[in-house]
């Protein structure tokens, strides 16, 4: 028999964006080296301060590398550490021989084109080896192809399979009337009734016979198929059988963890924080919260006033939702009163993501909005504050990513949805019709 063929050493060239998702991403690409141009190291100075998830990691990676360098020249390859890694070393940008050089080809001097020439110095030194820059910059990568690299996102940390995210609920083949008179007679049922094989995970299901349906929550907890009836929270009437799972899921006092996806108008938030409203008493706070995603690209800085002004225009969405609640009492009402005396009391925080890392958050009921913004590390900050008798849920749609460097498949919500789904302490949902507006529904559908 041949023998197998070796596989060949790459060389990748990381960008200052895959640095700033993960600080050790050099670990992460087996026994192939890491070349890591002058530049990176200019542009992480720039995110060194500061107390978002960004600056930790670009502090984290400073501290790496010094680590590992310790007294030799990074100019040389240096041993990553284990015996199954590679090595790296910082690369300079002036290229050698008849290289192409990116900041005549584009016509202007950045820091992406300095990037590029140092990937384009290290395939002239180094012909006989496949040299790849890795960027999480789909424009970066665009330009790289063009002068004749190769370009490829980070991909560790990408969840393979996108629609196993949107299995918030499973609608299964017809039933028999006896099982669906017994679950209505008794309200359970045994899983070997209903399931082909056993689940490991906290399920919704929409049982049919000829004649009726019903709605059915698998709970892993006391392995049973249990009845849900619609229930309204805060004056809020679910309006369709996935907006009832939600509402299970939301007030389930054994699933500390909830993840609720789908498209605008699908009532993610609003019933999110019906639900927390209506165990207001079970619970020490509320907190709502929303990573903050500058508009047009532009820092909040720009805008006029104090950091509450500047603040205000990314927390509108959530106070909408708060006054809607609100608005199916009347004001004379003691709901009415309770929402108000709860914001007055400070019981109900509506507050920046970036305003909650480094607490700990015990008795607490925490609501994170547009969690499809956050990169997977920020989801794991977020929960591993969580205290005892703390729930959280996070809302988001992972389609609308408003951050550059994130997709479909590299966001936190989707890096959670895949990774918890078959943990007793977690339900996922995925809410799929749009109940805000006859217009909200033909702007999702048709354009």
């Amino acid at each position: 028999m041949p023998r197998a063929k070796k596989t060949e050493r790459k060389i990748f060239v990381l960008d200052t964006s895959v640095i700033l998702f993960e600080h050790n991403a050099i670990m992460n690409f087996e026994e192939h080296d890491i070349g890591l141009p002058i530049t990176v190291l200019e542009e992480l100075d720039q995110f060194k301060k500061g107390n978002d998830t960004k600056n930790f990691e670009a502090r984290e990676f400073t501290r790496l590398l010094d680590k590992l360098a310790k007294d030799k020249s990074l100019q040389d390859w240096i041993p990553l550490n284990g015996k199954t890694r590679g090595s790296f070393k910082v690369v300079m940008e002036a290229g050698t021989g008849d290289s192409l050089d990116a900041n005549q080809v584009f016509g202007e001097k950045k820091n992406d084109h300095r990037i590029l020439n140092a990937a384009l110095r290290l395939q002239d030194e180094n012909p006989g080896r496949p040299v790849i820059l890795v960027s999480k910059d789909i424009n970066l990568r665009l330009k790289g192809k063009s002068m004749g690299l190769r370009a490829e996102d980070y991909e560790t940390g990408k969840i393979k399979n996108v629609d196993s995210i949107k299995n918030g609920k499973i609608e299964t083949e017809k039933v028999t009337s006896d099982v669906i008179n017994h679950l209505y007679e008794d309200g359970t049922l045994s899983p070997e009734e209903i399931l082909k094989k056993k689940s490991k995970s906290n399920k919704y299901f929409i049982l049919k016979s000829d004649r009726s349906s019903v709605l059915a929550y698998h709970n892993v907890a006391d392995s049973s198929i249990q009845r849900i009836d619609k229930r309204p929270i805060s004056g809020i009437k679910p309006r369709n059988a996935e907006q009832t799972f939600a509402i299970h899921a939301i007030m389930n006092p054994d699933v500390k963890l909830v993840t609720i996806q789908g498209v605008a108008g699908t009532g993610k938030t609003l019933l999110t924080l019906a639900g927390a409203l209506e165990q207001r008493r079970e619970y020490k706070q509320i907190y709502l919260a929303r990573p903050i995603v500058p508009l047009s690209n532009k820092d909040i800085g720009y805008l006029p006033g104090d950091i509450k002004s500047k603040l205000n225009p990314y927390m509108e969405p959530l106070w909408d939702n708060l006054k809607f609640i609100q608005n199916q009492y009347k004001e004379t009402d003691k709901e009415f009163k309770a929402i108000t005396e709860m914001v007055n009391k400070e019981k109900l925080l509506i507050t920046p993501l970036a305003y909650i890392r480094g607490r700990s958050l015990s008795n607490i009921y925490f609501i994170v909005d547009e969690a499809q913004n956050l990169t997977p590390h920020e989801i794991k900050t977020v929960i591993t504050r969580a205290g005892e008798n703390t729930k959280i849920v996070f809302t988001g749609d992972v389609n609308q990513i408003d951050t550059p460097y994130l997709d479909s498949q590299s966001n936190g919500l989707s890096y959670l949805i895949d990774r918890v789904k078959d943990h007793p302490l977690y339900a996922h949902i995925t809410l799929e019709k749009g109940e805000r507006s006859e217009l909200a529904n033909l702007a999702n559908e048709m354009l």
